[in-house]
């Protein structure tokens, strides 16, 4: 049975995979061959280049915990503080994610219906509504590469704000609601006398503390505006554009180009949040100075990107949609700029396939996974988590949660004490876990039948994702696949963790992660780079002496 394209349930084939190992399993850490619990197996003291790094002044009032182990025989082969909680970062992806993962398959596609509530008379008028049911759909078509892979980019549109920079992705973020509007003009729609929906109600929308993101079941552009800002000549206004470009939210304001030498100080209103969005005439404003020849930090390019978030997504995507059934030929009554008028809503089990008038379907989850762990997506790591949560029958975030616990515990082998996700999929600010436990996930992930697509989806280091720019001079570039973990506060690293897989110069096959805790102040993007750096350092002395 499935509910909204999610399949209720993956226990036949975990239960399989837990009978199989059950008896390797012993404290919830055999696995790895090692525990300080029950006393440790002998491992080889840590490389000199591995010390090194950890000796450098910044760190001297860090905290380093480290664990690597044999994938063929489970065996450690170096331990430093391996039962030690720290702060995760986005290494928590690697449970969300891999959950997920694991439970809807590999290939598991989200199909995005458009039902009709009325008949449909001989002149193509719909006489009731369209409903547009969200499945939960990550990108709803918006990166859709032609050959049915999922683009993305080094730096990310979810992070332009963070970071001050991000390239984005060429495609037009309407595509799916595009699509489903061509579909209803084909099967014979010509108008609509009702109302223009959106059901939302897969799951109950929530909000996590990382980076205060809004979760929906409907997402268009992953519920944001996307500006760019292109300096023009000194005292003349800078180019502003915007997309999607709908009704539902623009922009505007004015940015002026400055001087090379003059800081820049471009300002998104409402600190970068689109609170109007459902009702009339809502908008933003950019505004500020951009340096002629600015450069974007980390990337270098000429334009700064940024972004608003949408506060009412449902709103959001009934504008749009109705916005593209209108281009596809298709007259709505309907107002399209207001709240989504839920109210009207039939009962969720009441849609049938005499009723579907269209139907979106979306790449393989496995081309999300690599979208979320690439570029460290927050937003698509909580839908993830809600999506693993439908599988066992949660609905709500507390209770997708104790569910994801419970396996973690029960079918993977960690020990309770071992890791602790108290608010969120995706990692920052409280997430925390041991080494060995996020080794031990590593492993266990590694005999599913999903094993391969959960490597394919992580970093790759020198290569692409959250690694692209780090150790690209080093021998191990291109032979570590791994999630970075980053979590700042205060002004300061608390978190800058990597784990994942490497294969080593001896041929062997390793899972690793390397936690940072407390790793000093930032003053600048620079800062943070540079612990990326020597992380990279540790992951190549790894590969060349593992």
């Amino acid at each position: 049975m499935e509910t909204h394209g999610v399949p209720a349930s993956g226990v036949t084939r975990l239960n399989r995979r837990t009978l199989l190992r059950a008896s390797a399993l012993v404290g919830g850490a055999a696995a790895i061959g090692y525990s300080s619990r029950r006393g440790a197996a002998s491992t080889a003291p840590l490389p000199d280049a591995i010390a090194a790094v950890m000796r450098k002044p910044r760190y001297v009032a860090s905290t380093w915990s480290i664990l690597v182990a044999d994938m063929e025989t489970g065996e450690p082969v170096y331990a430093l503080h391996p039962d030690q909680m720290a702060l995760t970062g986005s290494v928590r992806k690697l449970f969300s994610v891999g959950l997920a993962l694991d439970r809807l398959g590999a290939d598991h596609r989200f199909s995005t219906p458009v039902h009709r509530r009325g008949p449909v008379n001989a002149g193509g008028r719909l006489i009731g509504d369209l409903i547009l049911v969200a499945a939960g759909d990550l990108t709803l078509g918006g990166r859709l590469n032609d050959d049915g892979s999922i683009a993305f980019t080094d730096f990310d549109h979810n992070d332009a704000n963070n970071l001050g920079t991000a390239i984005l992705t060429p495609q037009d973020p309407l595509r799916g609601l595009d699509d489903l509007a061509r579909q209803v003009w084909a099967s014979g729609i010509r108008s609509v006398t009702g109302e223009i929906i959106v059901d939302d109600r897969l799951f109950d929308s929530f909000r996590v503390p990382n980076q205060n993101l809004l979760i929906t079941p409907i997402m268009v552009n992953e519920n944001m505006v996307d500006v760019t800002i292109s300096p023009t000549e000194p005292g003349q206004d800078a180019t502003v554009d915007w997309r999607p470009q709908t009704g539902a939210f623009t922009v505007g304001g004015t940015v002026t180009t400055v001087a090379a030498d003059e800081p820049n100080t471009v300002l998104l209103s409402g600190g970068g949040l689109a609170a109007c969005v459902g009702t009339p005439g809502c908008f933003g404003t950019v505004t500020g100075g951009i340096p002629i020849g600015y450069e974007a930090p980390l990337s270098g390019s000429a334009e700064m990107v940024q972004t608003f978030r949408i506060e009412e997504p449902a709103a959001f995507a009934r504008t749009a949609f109705i916005e593209a059934l209108e281009r596809a030929g298709v007259t709505i009554s309907a107002p399209p700029v207001a709240n989504n008028p839920i109210e009207r809503l039939p009962a969720p089990d009441s849609y049938t396939e005499e009723t579907r008038v269209a139907q979106f379907g979306s790449p393989p989850y496995s081309e999300y996974a690599k979208l979320i762990l690439k570029v460290s997506l927050n937003l698509g790591a909580n839908l993830s988590l809600m999506l693993f949560g439908l599988t066992q029958g949660q609905r709500t975030i507390t209770g997708a949660l104790a569910a994801e616990r419970t396996t973690l515990i029960d079918d993977f082998g960690l020990a309770a004490d071992a890791f602790d996700f108290p608010t969120n999929g995706s990692g920052s600010p409280d997430s925390q876990a041991t080494p060995q436990a996020t080794v031990q996930m590593l492993m266990e992930m590694g005999k599913t039948d999903v094993a391969a697509a959960y490597r394919a989806g992580l970093p790759t280091l020198g290569v692409d994702g959250s690694l692209a720019h780090s150790g690209v001079n080093l021998p191990a570039r291109g032979h570590v696949f791994a999630k970075t973990g980053t979590t700042l506060a205060d002004g300061a690293l608390k978190a800058q963790n990597l784990a994942g897989y490497i294969n080593a110069r001896s041929g062997r096959q390793l899972a690793f992660a390397v936690f940072l805790n407390d790793a000093g102040p930032v003053q600048s993007i620079a800062d943070v780079t540079e612990v990326f750096e020597d992380e990279a350092v540790i992951a190549n002395a790894i590969y060349e002496a593992g």
